[in-house]
């Protein structure tokens, strides 16, 4: 009876956990997308958008890692509904400042480095937190369902923030935003963040001091194989990914002068791609070889890079120039929803408990200094070099990368059962050859003994 009522509180905390995470990414998506046209319109250059940018990386950067070690340390739940509090207070706070005083870019520069640190603590807190919110069978629909979320206020939040833009005041940007936050406190405050904790998977993280305690952290994942090698694979895609976010536009729209209203609809088919991807994930069985999935899923990515120069190599239609950049996106968004679920599902279930912040911490803090690394060499070599001759040996060293990180041997070595289908087949050839070869020899022996 305990395991049914553990299973029903389970499956509320699924649905709870996927509505929340809707609602607040829906509520930041319109406040980013309000945020960001005001500052371009009010200082009319792209410096002032590329402070925000900064304003918002820079503290996710510097405090995940302490992040990590206090959703290891303190309750989780805790955590969760005071950094969403602070979010409502921090927006609040601009709120007021616009009605007695005229709203300012540099209240909104405070705004968005502090609303980054409060949703980088519920985000690795809550990441942290899934396998012991959800049943170990239901973590990939989970996940899958939460890249649903994400990706569904990665189009709607910008289409309902171009809507009321040019109909309402800043002000409602705000009010949206706080609302939406409410809403996602509420139903987090009813979840039960210990269901399927393990008491006994602890460690001294709580006594030690803020160094040595994340250095514990870092010195697990390092002890972890299978770990290191799907943090290094996770880097690698991270790292490679900024000659899509460069090269993508730099094609597109100075190469070939694709209108930037398509290349709108060219973005927003990576966000489809990964919602339909998140959806079969989250009605299909748990893969049974994780690590093969995204092996084959950087490979596919490395051939869609290579794809992106077509377009300049060959003689198309404006029309099929764009519809060629909208399926590639769609299925560059396809792909990374594969790859990345898999990671998730890898890390929920092979880190311990004592840990898993940390871990999500360290992971956070690493994607994110490599993004503005990655951004300015690609951005250098695309103007330096050209598209061609950057992205064609990308794609050669994306590929050969992986394949020799995860190559057979460490295959093998993390899924022992696995064998390639090629072998299924010899395998199935031999058992079928094998008593055919014995019924000749015996009939050999016969005819010997005539």
């Amino acid at each position: 009876m305990e395991k049914i009522a553990k299973l029903k509180k389970a499956t509320y905390h699924l649905w709870a956990f996927v509505f929340s995470k809707l609602i607040s990414s829906v509520g930041n998506s319109v406040y980013a997308f309000g945020m960001s046209l005001y500052i371009l319109e009010s200082t009319g250059s792209a410096t002032g958008f590329a402070i925000n940018l900064l304003c918002g990386t820079i503290p996710r950067t510097i405090f995940s890692p302490v992040a990590g070690l206090a959703a290891d340390r303190f309750s989780k739940k805790v955590i969760v509904l005071t950094s969403q509090s602070f979010s409502i207070f921090i927006v609040m706070a601009l709120l007021l400042h616009s009605y007695f005083f005229e709203l300012n870019i540099w209240a909104i520069y405070v705004t968005t480095a502090c609303l980054s640190v409060s949703s980088m603590f519920t985000s690795v807190t809550f990441t942290s937190s899934i396998a012991n919110l959800i049943d170990e069978e239901r973590i990939q629909k989970a996940i899958a369902f939460n890249q649903t979320s994400v990706s569904i206020s990665t189009i709607g939040g910008p289409m309902l923030g171009g809507f009321l833009y040019g109909m309402s005041t800043m002000s409602i940007f705000l009010i949206i935003h706080m609302a939406s936050f409410m809403i996602a406190i509420v139903l987090e405050a009813t979840m039960n963040f210990k269901l399927f904790t393990n008491k006994d998977d602890q460690d001294h993280a709580s006594t030690e001091g803020l160094l040595k305690s994340l250095k514990g952290g870092y010195d697990y994942i390092r002890q972890q194989r299978l770990l290191w090698t799907v943090l290094c694979t996770a880097l690698i895609i991270n790292f490679f990914s900024a000659v899509v976010v460069i090269g993508m536009p730099f094609i597109a729209i100075e190469q070939l002068e694709i209108k930037p209203a398509h290349f709108g609809v060219i973005e927003g088919a990576f966000s489809v791609g990964i919602f339909l991807a998140s959806l079969y994930l989250s009605v299909r069985k748990e893969f049974q070889y994780p690590l093969l999935i995204v092996k084959r899923g950087i490979i596919f990515i490395s051939i869609i890079i290579l794809s992106f120069i077509y377009p300049l190599m060959l003689d198309m239609s404006y029309v099929l120039t764009v519809v060629s950049f909208v399926v590639l996106s769609v299925l560059y968004g396809i792909t990374n929803s594969l790859i990345n679920t898999p990671i998730g599902v890898i890390f929920q279930k092979h880190t311990k408990e004592a840990y898993r912040g940390r871990v999500f911490g360290m992971m956070e803090t690493m994607a994110q200094a490599l993004s503005p690394i990655s951004i300015i060499l690609f951005g250098f070599l695309f103007d330096t070099i050209g598209a061609l001759f950057t992205i064609i040996p990308t794609s050669i060293m994306m590929f050969s990368v992986i394949v020799y990180l995860l190559r057979h041997k460490v295959i093998v070595q993390h899924h022992p059962n696995y064998e390639p289908k090629w072998q299924d087949t010899f395998k199935h050839i031999q058992n079928k050859l094998t008593p055919l070869y014995a019924r000749m020899l015996v009939h050999t022996k016969n005819r010997f003994r005539q």
